[in-house]
């Protein structure tokens, strides 16, 4: 019978938002939601994506986001946070994701028609099912600068299982 240790770690990220970009979108969990401001970022700005690979960086010790990525975005013009959080997976060294809790902080976009299918499009990327997906977002009834409309943050939880 195999033992198992599991751990958890949290990940966070925000963005400021830009000027009005009249029909534009931006990046949440890989997903191109529309808005009507941009993210302020040297990458795609997904601060989901940037938040779960934190949250790896938490179990793994190995900086991606200003370390890694900068060199991918800033030398090489790479700028999708996939990418980034692909790299971060490949640290894991046997671990396995079991289980990706989000909540998401902004009072805009509207998220709850996206939610769906950013859940779906994380859980690819994690290689989770859906099920195994959470997610929540809330305008923090307007008490800081996400939720009243100048930015987006984004915690994570990550579950880990590895034999021991």
């Amino acid at each position: 019978m195999s033992e198992y240790a599991y751990l958890s770690t949290i990940g966070q990220d925000s963005h400021r938002f830009g000027d009005p970009c009249g029909n534009c979108s931006i990046m949440l969990g890989g997903v191109a939601i529309p808005s009507d401001r941009p993210v302020l970022a040297n990458s795609d700005g997904d601060v989901i994506l940037h938040a779960i690979t934190n949250a790896i960086s938490g179990y793994t010790g190995k900086i991606v986001l200003g370390g890694i990525a900068d060199k991918l975005c800033l030398e090489e013009g790479i700028k999708d946070s996939s990418v980034y959080l692909k790299k971060a997976l490949e640290e894991l060294e046997g671990a396995e994701i079991i289980h990706c809790s989000m909540t998401v902080e902004c009072m805009v976009p509207k998220l709850k028609p996206h939610l769906d299918q950013i859940r779906s499009k994380v859980g690819e990327l994690l290689g989770l099912p859906q099920s195994s997906v959470g997610i929540t977002a809330t305008t923090g009834e307007g008490l800081t600068a996400f939720g009243r409309g100048e930015g987006i943050q984004v915690f994570v939880i990550l579950s880990f299982r590895k034999k021991i």
